[in-house]
């Protein structure tokens, strides 16, 4: 098992009364190690880098998002399994 840190967080009001709402306590570190996960880049990421950056755009860019979800039907029928935008960690 990996080593673990607490770590205290000021977090607004009305967003710790929407997790305690809609995560059991026992699983609130889980859920936010996992948001962590994929909103952070993996280590070795350099954010610099070019190839990175150019990644992150094209996930973010909602004109290319819309024009890959109109050839997923073409893409899912050839074999391709995952949809544009599932399945990667920034």
């Amino acid at each position: 098992m990996a080593a673990t840190q607490q770590l205290l967080l000021h977090l607004p009001d009305e967003l710790i009364r929407r997790l305690k709402r809609h995560v059991a306590p026992r699983q609130r570190s889980r859920f936010i190690q996992e948001l962590l996960e994929q909103a952070l880049p993996p280590d070795g990421v350099v954010e610099s880098d070019p190839l990175y950056l150019a990644a992150v755009a094209a996930e973010e860019d909602e004109r290319l998002a819309a024009e890959m979800a109109e050839w997923e039907p073409a893409t899912v029928s050839d074999g391709v399994a995952v949809p544009f935008g599932e399945g990667t960690n920034r």
